[in-house]
């Protein structure tokens, strides 16, 4: 009932964590059993270790929350010797986020990645908090085609490239993704914010702005999942605020085939897991398998759901905390 597909990456259920947010899912182990998930999301690993940004780098917002870690991370080295063989051990299939500020970088961790048996690439091609936040290969079109084509003339798994919300119109960079043969795109990064503290007459976070992530984001998110899914022909990975069984559902009728959950996991880091258990029964409760629950908004969703008899109550349910964050 809850197997889904990402391209040539057959997947358990739809239900994956967000980069960033989990680290390398060895962190969460202690708080659920995340065997049953459909794919562990790393943390963006880039070529040379990085620092990150300056403090503060996190800041609450009244629905959601800014951060500005800057990518920081051990390096490529590091993660293939040390993240990604305890990763294996937790069961799910493994995706490795990759950054880079070239295309040759981009390239250089897509064949090292392929080379150590991942199970699929993410080229995080929109993060707001590194180069100025100047997002070339996420905003013009020819470059987001260059990037992907040379990462898949290398790579020997699925790759899926992360476009970001801070454009006129996510389609065109969705196409240009497709063009240079991405096997799925993953909508979306998070929104450049910023807060400010009038009091001390400075911004909150230390290097002035930084990602809006949570609950705040979630219509943007479905907005631009369902635009995606109407204008490529490969598969859609939504994320952005993503918190309950009820929100994944929301994505998949918007034409998601996969739903990432991470700033919900900073609330409760057993999420993953109770979310996945809560898409089960609301499921099976609906008589209708996940793959006929994607895209239906595309094909009548009034009618795709009228034939599958009563809405499921577990739709509406367990909006706690995380949803109001």
């Amino acid at each position: 009932m809850l197997t889904t597909n990402l391209g040539p990456l057959q997947l358990d259920n739809p239900v994956l964590s967000a980069s960033g947010t989990f680290g390398s899912g060895w962190e969460g182990r202690q708080f659920s059993d995340l065997s049953g998930l459909g794919a562990l999301v790393s943390k963006t690993v880039t070529v040379r270790p990085r620092e990150g940004n300056p403090p503060p780098r996190i800041h609450e917002t009244a629905a959601g929350m800014l951060n500005s870690i800057g990518l920081e991370n051990k390096g490529i080295d590091h993660f293939l010797a040390e993240a990604l063989p305890r990763m294996r051990t937790l069961g799910p299939k493994v995706i490795v986020n990759i950054g880079g500020e070239s295309i040759d970088e981009f390239v250089q961790l897509a064949a090292r990645c392929t080379a150590a048996g991942v199970d699929a690439l993410e080229l995080n091609l929109s993060c707001p908090n590194v180069q100025e936040g100047r997002l070339y290969f996420a905003t013009e079109p020819r470059l987001t085609e260059q990037a992907v084509r040379a990462v898949k003339q290398v790579a020997g798994v699925p790759v899926f490239a992360k476009l970001s919300p801070n454009v006129t119109d996510i389609t065109v960079i969705g196409r240009a993704a497709e063009h240079g043969g991405a096997d799925g795109i993953t909508a979306i990064n998070t929104l450049i914010g910023m807060a400010v503290d009038w009091r001390r007459r400075r911004p909150v976070l230390g290097k002035t702005t930084g990602g809006l992530s949570g609950p705040a984001i979630k219509p943007v998110a479905l907005r631009m999942v369902y635009e995606l899914a109407r204008s490529v022909r490969i598969p859609v990975i939504g994320v952005g605020g993503a918190a309950t069984a009820g929100d994944v559902m929301e994505f998949l009728c918007a034409g998601a085939s996969a739903v990432q959950l991470g700033t919900a996991a900073f609330v409760d880091p057993a999420v993953l897991a109770r979310t996945l258990d809560e898409l089960r029964r609301t499921v099976t409760d609906s008589g209708m398998p996940v793959r006929q629950w994607i895209g239906c908004l595309h094909r009548g969703g009034a009618t795709a759901a009228a034939a599958a008899g009563p809405r499921p109550a577990a739709v509406h349910q367990h909006h706690g905390p995380e949803a109001r964050k």
